[in-house]
């Protein structure tokens, strides 16, 4: 039998999405009401006579009814039928610090988001603004709500741990100087999510364990030569002892995939117990370094083994940003003000890539403003020179295929960006429809983010990789690998076929404020684990080679 706090729950939770889905609001208040009463109320319901319940304080016959229907079953048929209708990331949604229902409404069916991943996204590019209700600081609230919320699930961005590794590892090594503590597994090897960190280390787990708890760590697992601890950003921390001086053979283990270190103790049979770094390890075996982020597939051993080392992308060999947006659309700074950033950068070039019209919910640019920020962007490079800034649109595909102006209007640009932004629930065979229609487009220069994931919050739609890769490289299309922590798509495991084909990839930070600028270096670290070389990246070509590249590749008029 339910209590009253449980049906109280219940009534509360149905006010709610009956707001949310935008039905009887009167019904809704006085579901809500009822709620309030029943937290209220000196006895239980359950052992109350039917007959006084309609007449209690704040129920009315209709909330009677429903308690009635609770008390005999244990179910609302009416708040079934709502949560069957409701998205689960819309229900997750609710418990989102400072969002109510109305607010919850507006993100749902208005911007169309259906996940707090995809709403926290939306805050970084600023869309919220332009909704009423949601100011300037709503939207700071609800991202960090958000990112409150997120940290507390335990799984974490490659980019969201960066800062806390490097300040426990400079805590840990204050407190212990005598002792070394070596970064290993999924934080190493550059995975684009971790939900653990970890360390390799000399200290004395009897050591180890009180400074934690000092820390205000909780201790969750304590073996011999291990401790697992959840820090205070609710993130697990594993510390793997070696008793020996040197850490290498316990990182190099934590630093590899399953069936690399399974192919890697096949073929040198553990000649390397007794090395002192990990780069004696490859020696004493006489293979050539292979750095962490390269030791997830077994057969880069046997590549490194039959032809020399090929140096990956850096995050110096990028040469201009590709991909930004400005005031004109949802970004927060000027094209002058990015402009300048990326001078100061070291960058040679910027391409601004503004949302093209049917991005409403990101003041796309209708045609008129396109040629007004034409203009602009004409009397900034006479006024910066001999740094670039290229006219580019990020132009929507829509629903399907077809790009979102007119061919007159596409020829205007240096070049385009196509993305999928609307409509993402999509089976492959559509997905891939539209897609390949956008990518045969003449206008088409790079494909934006090409399944429109958002990491730990949406999968994106399902493609066919290959024959994505295979039609970009016919129609002589870019493929992006987009920077933002958030996004990392193309993922990086697809980023060595792409190569090995012949594709030409774009690492973009598709930045909404200049502080975006820097997501470029995610991108990078994600390209390293695909094997990414700068000569297979378009922006790192330097500007005259960039303007080559424009110019060859240019296939409408």
């Amino acid at each position: 039998m339910p209590t009253n706090q449980q049906i109280a729950d219940q009534f509360g939770l149905l006010a709610k999405l009956m707001d949310i889905h935008q039905e009887n609001s009167f019904k809704a208040k006085s579901y809500a009401a009822a709620a309030f009463a029943i937290e209220r109320l000196p006895a239980e319901l359950s052992e109350m006579e039917r007959s006084t319940i309609p007449h209690l304080k704040g129920i009315g016959a209709s909330s009677a009814q429903k308690i009635m229907e609770l008390l005999d079953g244990g179910q609302l048929q009416l708040l079934d039928d709502l949560l069957g209708k409701t998205p689960a990331g819309i229900l997750e949604m609710m418990q989102i610090k400072g969002l109510g229902p109305k607010k919850i409404a507006t993100i749902w069916k208005e911007m169309e988001i259906e996940t707090i991943g995809e709403l926290l996204y939306a805050c970084t590019e600023n869309r919220l603004l332009r909704y009423k209700g949601f100011g300037e600081k709503t939207q700071k609230n609800v991202s960090s709500s958000i990112e409150f919320f997120l940290r507390h699930k335990g799984h974490f961005l490659w980019a969201e741990l960066e800062t806390y590794v490097q300040r426990m590892e400079q805590v840990v090594q204050e407190r212990f100087p005598d002792y070394t503590m070596e970064s290993c597994g999924s934080f190493k090897r550059q995975l684009p999510t971790l939900d653990a960190l970890e360390w390799a280390t000399n200290i004395p787990t009897v050591q180890l364990l009180p400074f934690l708890q000092e820390l205000e760590c909780e201790i969750t697992s304590r073996q011999d030569a291990y401790i697992s601890a959840k820090g205070l950003e609710s993130v697990e921390l594993r510390f793997y002892h070696s008793a020996s001086t040197s850490t290498a053979v316990t990182a190099f283990r934590q630093n590899c995939s399953e069936s690399f270190l399974h192919a890697w103790n096949e073929q040198f049979h553990h000649q390397w117990e007794s090395v002192v770094s990990e780069s004696e390890i490859f020696s004493s075996c006489s293979v050539p370094f292979i750095p962490s982020f390269l030791r997830e597939d077994p057969s880069i051993i046997d590549q490194v083994l039959s032809q020399p080392t090929v140096s990956v992308i850096q995050p110096h060999d990028i040469k201009g940003i590709i991909h930004s947006h400005s005031d004109w659309s949802d970004g927060a700074n000027t094209i002058e003000e990015m402009a300048v950033v990326c001078q100061q950068l070291g960058m040679e070039y910027l391409v601004i890539s503004d949302h093209s019209k049917s991005a409403f919910y990101a003041n796309g640019l209708q045609e008129e403003r396109v040629k007004s920020q034409h203009q602009y962007i004409d009397e900034l490079n006479r006024k910066l020179s001999p740094f670039v800034i290229f006219k580019s649109i990020e132009c929507d595909i829509l629903n399907d295929g077809v790009l979102d102006y007119s061919d007159a209007l596409l020829s205007t640009f240096d070049l385009v960006i196509a993305s999928v932004h609307s409509n993402l629930n999509m089976d492959q065979d559509k997905a891939m429809h539209r897609l390949l229609r956008a990518i045969e487009h003449p206008a088409t220069t790079i494909l934006g983010h090409p399944t429109g994931r958002l990491l730990l919050s949406r999968k994106g739609y399902p493609i066919d990789h290959e024959k994505i890769i295979d039609a970009c490289i016919s129609n002589r299309v870019a493929i992006e690998i987009n920077a933002h922590p958030r996004r990392l798509d193309l993922d990086w495991s697809w980023v060595a076929k792409a190569q090995e084909k012949g594709a030409m990839l774009s690492i973009n930070p598709d930045a909404h404020v200049i502080e975006g600028f820097k997501d470029v270096r995610y991108g990078v670290l994600a390209a390293q684990k695909g094997g990414l070389q700068k000569t297979h990246n378009l922006s790192s070509l330097n500007l005259n080679a960039f303007q080559q590249y424009l110019k060859e590749n240019r296939k409408i008029k």
